[in-house]
């Protein structure tokens, strides 16, 4: 066999392929033996026909063409790996040539990963929010708190803004109760926001045993989306007595014996959340400045893939649970069908770029990764996709995917790598020393998600 490579562009080949007659043997043979077992010929036994009655009684063209469709992927897997390329999704075969008993010849033209040149990243520098911890903050953390330990007791006078009713709904569509548009016994914080638009308007100023009636759109059910004229009747007032902040209440909602106590473990708690969130902010933008360094050609059928599994994810996936449209979400976001489908575009290259780049630094680090490593990761990927660990791990194994975490796991260290070499500056121009070597903040794990489509084309 004999192969030739045309660059067509930065991200995609086409391989000439030349196959002597006589390296078909296999499949020639493999052909007639599995035509032998789908065929019956009067005179001869299953399976024991001969080749020339094959031939004369199904066409000598029937034998080649199932030859050459099981030799075709062996020849391009060995043409690819001679030319040392790494393929991105299937090939687009054309068989150019086939003289029976002479050769066989074809092109295949493929996607393929560019070469990458990454520069010296080390004098790449970023500013991040300096931690500051406010007296405002850790006064909102604590009457978070105790608005969780509020108690209620039922009272006679109209609901107001805080009070906590509870009521019967009905919702009619068209003048016709839904199924599913019924429920008693219902507890609502008035201005929680957590029900229909327009119900704190209905219940403020009813008291139990009144009702009112308005117009709202439903988020969920048999009905979603629709306007429906809904019915709601209060049938208990209770106010809401909030804890005194004194040290009964640290005792009561925490640890701690004294409030002074609890406000400073506040101070703690919200600090490392911000020194979190400064973490993740440092990866964001030292990748976006790694990869403005690097020039990153993108497949054009990998970007369309990318894009139509975002829509997709977003429509089917998550819009789906939550009873959206994706009109209606676009409403909500206030975006046009244009403006999303940029955005989309964007994020889609930012991940296909982002996989590259860091797959790149990953060879050329030469960072592995171990069991222990591999298995952290797995728990983290659990536990954000509401699974057991043996559930996921079950998952990815039974789906073929441990490669792809394998990948996500390689790239976060390899961005980490990055990040370590790079000067970060606070707001207050303070150097932060960001040493978090043992954790894996939410945008490695977002870096990482992005571009499993590039993974699974590559893997193809």
């Amino acid at each position: 066999m004999k192969s030739a490579v045309e660059t067509l562009n930065p991200t995609r080949v086409r391989l000439t392929v030349e196959v002597p007659f006589e390296e078909l043997k296999d499949s020639l043979d493999a052909a007639y033996q599995k035509i032998n077992q789908q065929v019956t010929v009067k005179g001869f036994r299953k399976g024991k026909i001969p080749a020339r009655v094959i031939d004369q009684r199904f066409g000598r063209g029937a034998v080649l063409e199932e030859a050459v469709n099981d030799a075709l992927p062996k020849f391009y897997t060995e043409a690819v790996n001679e030319a040392e390329l790494t393929p991105l999704g299937q090939p687009e075969v054309d068989i150019t040539e086939l003289k029976d008993g002479e050769t066989l010849n074809f092109t295949a033209e493929v996607d393929i990963r560019p070469t990458l040149e990454i520069p010296d990243y080390s004098g790449i520098e970023v500013e991040v929010d300096a931690i500051e911890v406010s007296d405002e903050d850790v006064e909102k953390s604590v009457e978070q708190l105790r608005e969780r330990f509020a108690s209620t007791s039922p009272v006679e006078r109209a609901a107001e803004d805080g009070d906590v009713v509870t009521i019967d709904l009905e919702a009619k569509v068209d003048g016709e109760v839904l199924e599913d548009g019924v429920a008693s016994g219902v507890s609502y914080t008035i201005g929680s926001g957590e029900l229909l638009d327009g119900i704190d308007e209905a219940v403020k100023g009813l008291s139990a045993g009144e009702e009112a009636t308005f117009t709202s759109e439903l988020k969920g059910g048999s009905a979603a989306g629709r306007e429906a004229e809904v019915t709601v009747k209060v049938t208990q007032v209770a106010a809401r007595e909030l804890p005194e902040l004194d040290d009964d209440f640290a005792q009561l909602a925490s640890e701690f014996d004294t409030l002074d106590e609890l406000k400073a473990d506040s101070t703690k708690r919200l600090a490392g959340m911000k020194q979190y969130d400064q973490a993740t902010q440092a990866q964001e933008r030292v990748l976006d400045k790694l990869l403005e360094l690097v020039e990153v050609p993108v497949p054009e059928k990998l970007l369309e893939d990318e894009v139509n599994t975002r829509k997709h994810n977003l429509e089917h996936h998550q819009l789906g649970q939550m009873g959206l449209t994706l009109d209606k979400y676009l409403e909500i976001q206030g975006k046009t069908a244009e403006e999303f489908e940029t955005e989309t575009r964007e994020a889609a290259v930012k991940g296909i770029k982002t996989q590259f780049v860091l797959d790149e630094l990953v060879k050329k680090e030469n960072l592995g990764v171990n069991q222990e490593e591999l298995t952290e990761h797995l728990m983290r990927r659990a536990a954000s996709s509401g699974m057991s660990p043996d559930q996921f791990a079950q998952a990815v194994v039974e789906g073929g995917q441990v490669p792809l975490l394998v990948g996500e796991v390689a790239r976060g260290k390899a961005l980490a790598v990055v990040v370590e070499a790079a000067t970060v500056k606070d707001t207050n121009g303070e150097i932060v020393d960001l040493d978090d070597e043992d954790e894996e903040t939410e945008e490695t794990t977002e870096v990482t998600e992005a571009t499993e489509t590039a993974d699974e084309k590559t893997e193809g």
